[in-house]
Formats: structure tokens, sequence, C-alpha cells
């Protein structure tokens, strides 16, 4: 079963692909020119998407094409090149070209998820009898695409992380002249409003002790964006310890989604040769 639909893997892979430094078919410093052969980026990049998708081990992965050990190896090379990161941040920029990121209204909240393996961004989940578990800070513009996140554990309040968060608002270039962050009630304080204050920021707060359904602001899309987040089985259940490493996997899930949103609001306005039949 394949992890994602065709018309969606097809472009990732297209433009994961222009980002790899092209490597030789065989080490070139092998006495007898007969070493092993290398096997295919594209092999690794399938099995990295259903690693994400169905949360299943390295070792659950591994076939007779690629063992564990090479998928690892693989990914931390990938890391290190920085190729994760530059994906999705070609992902948001061509979003912001041709459909257009609503970045008047940003949304910002945090989400806990399970981190059985503990880690770097691990730590006590105070809704979980005290498990591990992985908090995301995360913030979306008006629609629910992903711009950025922050990782902690599961102890941190959602109120720290707010700054940091924001600060990712920096690698989008000019922002509106007015900009609306819609916050939960958990930011509901004098420090947060000073602080987006200084941000030249408006803040919508959710008061403490008053109930209003998450339909009334624009609040929700944060919420769907973490559900959308949540159903790659990778991140709701996270076994990596190593902070760049669930970094790595949060930036192929953001850019999945905003891939995917972008395919299903260009459908109707734009044609090209690989277009789905049917809108996604």
């Amino acid at each position: 079963m394949p992890a994602l639909p065709s018309w969606l893997t097809e472009p990732l892979w297209d433009q994961f692909a222009a980002l790899l430094p092209e490597r030789p078919e065989y080490h070139p410093d092998h006495p007898l020119g007969c070493h092993r052969r290398r096997i295919s980026d594209r092999i690794i990049f399938d099995k990295m998407l259903q690693l994400l998708r169905f949360g299943c081990s390295y070792e659950a992965i591994a076939d007779t094409t690629c063992s564990a050990t090479t998928i690892r190896s693989r990914r931390d090379e990938w890391i290190r090149q920085g190729v994760f990161a530059r994906l999705r941040q070609i992902a948001l920029d061509s979003y912001d070209r041709i459909v257009g990121l609503v970045l008047d209204q940003i949304a910002v909240d945090g989400s806990i998820t399970k981190a059985p393996g503990g880690g770097e961004v691990a730590g006590r989940s105070p809704v979980d009898c005290g498990k591990q578990g992985l908090k995301r800070s995360g913030m979306t513009d008006g629609y629910g695409i992903p711009l950025g996140r922050v990782l902690a554990g599961a102890n941190r309040h959602d109120s720290p992380l707010l700054a940091p968060t924001l600060d990712r608002l920096n690698d989008l270039g000019p922002l509106p002249d007015d900009v609306t962050v819609h916050l939960d009630a958990g930011y509901d304080s004098d420090k947060t409003r000073t602080l987006l204050h200084e941000r030249g920021l408006h803040g919508r707060i959710t008061h403490k002790g008053e109930k209003a359904p998450i339909q009334a602001s624009q609040r929700w899309h944060v919420e769907r964006t973490h559900a959308w987040q949540n159903a790659f089985h990778r991140l709701a259940r996270c076994y990596e310890r190593r902070a760049t490493v669930v970094d790595a996997f949060f930036d192929v899930a953001d850019t999945i989604i905003t891939v995917r949103s972008l395919i299903r609001r260009a459908w109707t306005t734009h044609r090209w040769d690989e277009r789905p039949n049917r809108r996604p």
C-alpha cells in the first residue's frame, strides 16, 4: 500500500531530487572498482515517506532493497545537507506565489503527543500520567498552512514558547502592516500582550474562564493543522530521540500538507501535465 497517492509523491520527489548533490553510483576510491552499487535515493525517499505515514520501525520497513542502517545513514546525510528544511521552504514559497499565504491572520497553539522513547525534546506529560511526551508550538497562516514550529518537552507551558515560535515569521520576508495573532486562554497574560505589542502584532486572545466555541475565531485553523500532522503516525507517537531527526520528519510532513493544499486549491484555476483527473 503506498504511503501517499502518486499525484502527491511525484512532485515531491521531483523537487527533492533536484536538491540532492550528484553522487557516483560506485565508490570511486575502491581499489578494484567493484564496490557495491549505491542504493537509489528514490528508494530511501519512499521509505522515509512510509516511516512518516505509518510510524513503523526502521527494521520493519527495511527489505531486500535496503537495510535499516542504510535508511538511517542516508537520512542523517540529508539532514546535514539541509535538504528537508530547503524542501519545506520551497513548498511554502511556491504556495505563496501561486495561491497566497494569509499572513494578516496567524494562529499559534501547542499540541502534546506521545514520545515513549524520550529524547532531547521530550518531557513528563501533564496529560498522560507523567509519561514522556513531546510538545510542538505550531504557527499557521489564516488557512492553516504550517509556517513553523518549536519543539519542547511536554512539561513546558505554551506561553514561554510563543516568542521563539513568532521568530519563525522572520523567514517569511515582509509581513502585512496589520497582523492579528489568534491565541487560546493559555496565553491570556499581560506578558503575552506586551510581547505582541513589542513586535507590532495585534493579539486576539481568549480570556480565561470564558467559554466560547473554537469556531468563534480563526484559532481553529491551527487546531486543524495539528490534526493533519497527527495523521502522520511517526509524529503522533514519536520514537526518535534526536531533535534534528524529529525536525526533519516535521519538515517533510509540513511539506506534504503544503503541497497537498496547493494542488487542491490550484486544481480549479491551473493546468499542468500531471494534474489529477479529479480534484483531490
